[in-house]
């Protein structure tokens, strides 16, 4: 088995395995609703700075589209849009590529792409969200609750 097959094989098991876990989660967190705010710790970039750290909002990010609200998530976070966007057509056309035996060639590849592309939306988000806040006093996540 090549490298990169390999490579591809254990991204395949670890993101059904975080999948899993998600779900598991998930039910656990409609059984026994806590507010995620009581379980978070405060961001200290944010706390210290007055700004807004490179990985703020993402946690609002992943609620929102938990609950289906895609707009919001974007805003929030557009990681997290991204990486559940490519994150599930991986898994996906994977798991039917593998499925058919190999028959049907739809897998998606890994690219050193994917993560340079993470990168600059990490990136640009911190430097929109920290422009927005600092030349317009415009806080996009103050109207998005945990």
């Amino acid at each position: 088995m090549r490298q990169r097959e390999k490579e591809e094989t254990a991204l395949f098991y670890t993101g059904w395995a975080l999948a899993a876990i998600a779900c598991v989660l998930g039910i656990l967190y409609r059984l026994f609703p806590i507010p995620l705010s009581k379980l978070m710790l405060p961001c200290l970039v944010q706390r210290m700075l007055g700004i807004y750290c490179p990985g703020c909002g993402g946690t609002r990010a992943v609620t929102a589209l938990l609950r289906g609200d895609f707009l919001a998530s974007f805003i929030c976070h557009p990681l997290v849009l991204y990486t559940a966007a490519a994150g599930g057509w991986f898994l996906l056309s994977q798991t039917i590529e593998r499925i058919s035996r190999h028959h049907l060639n739809i897998g998606m590849k890994y690219r050193d792409g994917y993560v340079w592309a993470a990168l600059v939306i990490v990136v640009i988000n911190f430097i929109v969200k920290n422009l927005l806040l600092i030349i317009w006093h415009i806080d996009l996540l103050k109207n998005f609750s945990l």
